[in-house]
């Protein structure tokens, strides 16, 4: 009876796995020239970000929020200042790190490490990239409190480019995600009026908010509110845009990304990525449902990657015993994306070799795994461990330094 059993398994397996194998197809990218490779790129608003920071303005610049020198100085400083949180411990940069000085991030790495909630992930101790992320797995915050839906950080950089902000897309601009974070409960918890009466206690702060804002408005209105802490530490953040290879080859030096990663670029087109991840800032520009295929039956064929011989990472099948699930990894902390309805802001892709763990949970550590997840469960393709490798030299071009813009204020005459 027991053999009988395992046969029947063995069997309705190998029916699952066939066609399961025709649902997913594979398919193999038209090699492009340089020239042609470039123009696929940028007919599809893939283009460089700006060089200069009067290129900057005409990209990143709002009436709403108008930038200059002392703005820029203002917000800056405020984004590097704990006095914006309730115990004076939690900076913007705390979660959003961008300096390249690891003994400016090894406070917050011992706090991490000793705390009993946060995850021990490796990368606590390897925090000098310029990633825009603290890179955990899920953030934390006030108190050492984790978030509630287990939503990791996502990168501050390029961040102005996009026209969604956060998981679920519901943030405009990065003046309101600003003031989102310095409010939310579980991040730096202050209040408006509370963020207002710390400031004004300190008479430097007074003269420059006074200096930057005071020709913007009435003389007798308050320059020191929590509205212009928002617009002065979104000035700031809309300097924060990267450049790489990626860039110089968009801009026209044939030599600036490998072979390799131009039949990675090639793929990332031809396969149908650039879809979503589109614009300067390869991604942030819509709100998509993730996964669009489940592939759900009793008997789920999954893929995962492992060392193999000489330590390189090959595909290994097998198959997951469930009836349903939501995502194609465990659904750590419950989130449903927008209006619970598996709706994410499409994540941006520059730097994204240096901001995993991926997705919204951090539940998938490597980047090759994040590749194929999305290759079969977005747009139901197959690929190849070789194309896979050609995509992941792309993205390696993705890879940047934040811009050192030289502001000059005559820029925004």
């Amino acid at each position: 009876m027991r053999s009988l059993i395992i046969s029947i398994i063995v069997a309705t397996s190998i029916i699952l796995l066939l066609s399961l194998s025709g649902l997913l197809t594979q398919k193999e990218s038209k090699p492009f020239s340089d020239d042609e490779l470039r123009q696929a790129a940028l007919s599809r608003n893939m283009s460089s970000n700006p060089s200069t920071y009067k290129e900057l303005l005409k990209v990143v610049d709002t009436p709403e929020n108008r930038l200059s020198k002392e703005k820029i100085a203002l917000g800056k400083e405020l984004y590097f200042n704990t006095i914006l949180s309730k115990e004076q411990d939690i900076s913007c940069n705390t979660c959003h790190m961008i300096d390249k000085d690891n003994n400016k991030n090894k406070p917050y790495s011992s706090m991490l490490l000793t705390s009993k909630t946060s995850p021990k992930d490796c990368v606590v101790c390897h925090l000098s990239d310029q990633s825009g992320t603290d890179r955990l797995s899920t953030a934390i915050g006030y108190h050492q409190q984790e978030n509630p839906f287990h939503l990791n950080t996502l990168s501050i950089l390029n961040s102005a480019l996009a026209k969604h902000l956060t998981w679920n897309g519901e943030v405009d601009t990065v003046e309101q995600e600003a003031g989102n974070s310095i409010k939310d409960p579980y991040k730096m918890n202050m209040s408006p009026s509370e963020v207002e009466q710390r400031l004004s206690l300190d008479k430097a702060y007074v003269e420059k908010f006074q200096k930057v804002f005071g020709d913007t408005q009435h003389m007798q209105a308050p320059t020191l509110t929590f509205l212009n802490v928002q617009k002065a530490i979104g000035a700031y953040v809309r300097t924060l845009l990267t450049r790489g290879d990626y860039d110089r080859f968009l801009d026209g030096d044939n030599n600036a990304i490998s072979e390799k990663a131009k039949r990675g670029l090639t793929n990332f087109i031809t396969f149908g990525c650039k879809g979503c991840h589109t614009g300067k800032s390869v991604g942030g520009q819509s709100i998509q449902k993730f996964p669009l295929r489940t592939y759900n039956s009793i008997l789920d064929l999954t893929t995962t990657l492992h060392q193999g011989e000489e330590g390189r990472e090959v595909s290994h099948f097998g198959f997951n015993f469930n009836t349903y699930h939501q995502y194609p990894f465990e659904n750590i902390g419950g989130f449903m994306g927008k209006d619970d309805k598996q709706l994410f802001r499409v994540p941006i892709l520059r730097n994204v070799t240096k901001t995993s763990p991926y997705f919204h949970n951090g539940s998938i550590a490597k980047l090759r795994d994040a590749i194929h997840i999305m290759a079969k469960y977005q747009l139901g393709l197959n690929i190849s461990d070789t194309q896979t490798d050609e995509i992941v030299a792309f993205f390696k071009t993705l890879d940047g330094d934040i811009v050192d813009y030289t502001i000059d204020d005559k820029d925004n005459l």
